[in-house]
């Protein structure tokens, strides 16, 4: 019984510990050598521009969509920087991989315009990612960086183009739901009152009670912050969930406000700062690994290359998340979203874990 979560916050807790266990497992037993890497980033890259294409014209024929872009963005990113450090490394080795770049950059095109046109969070997730991923490429094999300040200029000026051509289209179209402008409008009319409601009641450890919707709350978890609701489903924890109409109640915090304030409001102030130190320890863990990793390389130790090009892409993508998640969308890291971003930081851990196999005992290095 002291397994079973009793509510939203342990739940997120077990799971992300069930996670990483997996991930160590994963990254010492399993063999991620370069080519297995290399196929895997690209099979899944191929996946991912035909499943955000794919609901895309669900969403353009009035079908249904699933928004896949919320929980599958952060690993997209993941295996599209993995995909450009393997070629980076390919290419170190006298490789000729001009036939892959091709391929690895239709790929990059079609996840930007399908993925764009469903989320406009996506494209600042996306754009941040690669912005992310090839300096750290950049400062992993020692190479003057492709990002000079005119390249950034570009960069951002393409943002804003594609912003425009988001909004031409939603003109044309008569679908508002691929309006910038309109996202913008709405973020103005509401977030306010949400940063207001967050502010007046939040305290050290969860929130004022009577100010959340349930009126069993605790004042703690109370379901703003979540994993999954299928997931919790299909356990049949007793959790509250928001169902139906009730969504608009958990959007003033989810959708209006960054995650900080979620993360605040639902958990208190002190849970929020020990987050923000486990995600920066994260990040210097994985800087400090991936370090290690470039150093063996340039030894001449090419054990390693599987897992350099997989940490690149994945702490790219658990740093991309998390100042999008934190600092500007609450539902970029949220929901399944935190599910992924869980998956992320686990993956990011893992590398810093080393199981020894011919000794009964488990080491931790």
């Amino acid at each position: 019984m002291l397994l079973i979560a009793q509510n939203h916050f342990q739940l997120i807790l077990e799971v992300g510990l069930i996670l990483l266990a997996t991930m160590i497992f994963i990254i010492n037993l399993v063999p991620l050598s370069l080519s297995v890497v290399t196929f895997l980033s690209l099979f899944l890259s191929a996946g991912f521009t035909l499943l955000f294409g794919a609901d895309l014209g669900f969403l353009v024929l009035s079908f249904g969509q699933h928004e896949f872009t919320h929980p599958f963005g952060p690993i997209a990113v993941l295996v599209i920087i993995t995909a450009l450090s393997s070629l980076k490394v390919m290419e170190e080795s006298g490789v000729d991989v001009a036939g892959l770049k091709k391929l690895v950059f239709l790929f990059l095109a079609g996840i930007t315009v399908f993925g764009g046109l469903m989320h406009r969070s996506f494209l600042l997730l996306w754009f941040l990612g690669l912005f992310i991923g090839y300096t750290i490429i950049s400062k992993s094999f020692r190479q003057k960086s492709l990002l000079t300040l005119r390249r950034v200029g570009i960069f951002l000026g393409l943002g804003v183009i594609a912003f425009g051509l988001l909004e031409i289209v939603s003109r044309i179209t008569g679908m508002e739901v691929f309006s910038p402008l309109l996202r913008i409008s709405r973020l103005d009319q509401n977030s306010l009152s949400s940063l207001k409601l967050v502010l007046g009641n939040t305290q050290l450890i969860g929130h004022d009670p009577s100010s959340s919707y349930w009126s069993t709350s605790t004042g703690f978890a109370d379901g703003y912050i979540s994993l999954p609701m299928s997931f919790i489903l299909m356990f049949g924890l007793p959790f509250p969930l928001f169902f139906g109409l009730l969504v608009t109640k958990k959007d003033a915090i989810d959708y209006m406000l960054p995650g900080t304030f979620g993360y605040a409001y639902d958990f208190g102030y002190l849970t929020l700062i020990c987050l923000i130190a486990l995600i920066l320890a994260t990040i210097l863990i994985g800087f400090k690994i991936l370090h290690k990793y470039r150093a063996r390389r340039e030894k001449n130790n090419k054990k390693y290359l599987g897992k350099e090009v997989l940490l690149i892409g994945s702490l790219t993508a658990f740093i991309s998340q998390a100042l999008i998640g934190l600092f500007l969308f609450n539902r970029t890291i949220n929901g399944t979203a935190l599910l992924t971003f869980l998956f992320l930081g686990s993956l990011v851990l893992a590398h810093a874990i080393t199981l020894k196999r011919n000794s009964n005992e488990v080491l931790s290095s």
